[in-house]
């Protein structure tokens, strides 16, 4: 695992632009065991330790229903990551791949993501396994595991849409 500003062999960087304010909010924050990147797993275990996620105000209601999913993905802000490697070498080994072809931490936006086992809701607080971030971390969204969810609203069109829909679909369009 890389080390705090660490660039391994073959690695580059590049100074990014400078940031534009794209208006995300905290909503909350993220307990884990872990304080150091070098003991943090590398992906979340669902047999993994309890970890607890706090949303703070005003954003408390909206778990209301939260506990109807098992499973839920946590979007989180990976706020202690470097964030200006395109060539990066996780096996140490010299061979490097894209950023954006890896799961690793260090991106032009550090957005972590886990699909974590909810084991109990107590109020503004969800005890859950699966997570691989820092004790601290910022959390931006929970949302319900696409694989389990079924949407309340009524179906819409694009929710039938396939690439071998009728002629007139906008895939039937940009494929003639």
């Amino acid at each position: 695992m890389v080390r705090e500003n660490e660039i391994r062999e073959n690695e580059v960087a590049v100074e990014p632009p400078p940031a534009v304010d794209a208006g995300l909010v905290f909503i909350g924050r993220i307990e884990t065991p872990w304080v150091l990147r070098l003991e943090t797993p590398r992906q979340g275990r669902q047999d993994g330790p309890i970890c607890i996620i706090e949303v703070v105000e005003p954003w408390e209601e909206a778990l209301r229903g939260i506990e109807r999913f098992q499973r839920l993905e946590i979007l989180y802000w990976l706020d202690r990551s470097r964030r200006d490697l395109v060539l990066q070498s996780p096996a140490s080994n010299g061979e490097t791949h894209g950023t954006f072809s890896l799961r690793s931490p260090v991106r032009p936006n550090p957005i972590g993501t886990s699909i974590v086992i909810l084991e109990k809701v107590e109020g503004a607080r969800l005890f859950v396994k699966g997570l691989d971030c820092l004790d601290g971390t910022p959390l931006i969204d929970i949302k319900p595991d696409r694989c389990l969810f079924t949407p309340v609203a009524p179906p819409q069109k694009g929710d039938f849409e396939t690439a071998h829909g009728p002629d007139d679909s906008p895939i039937s369009q940009l494929m003639k």
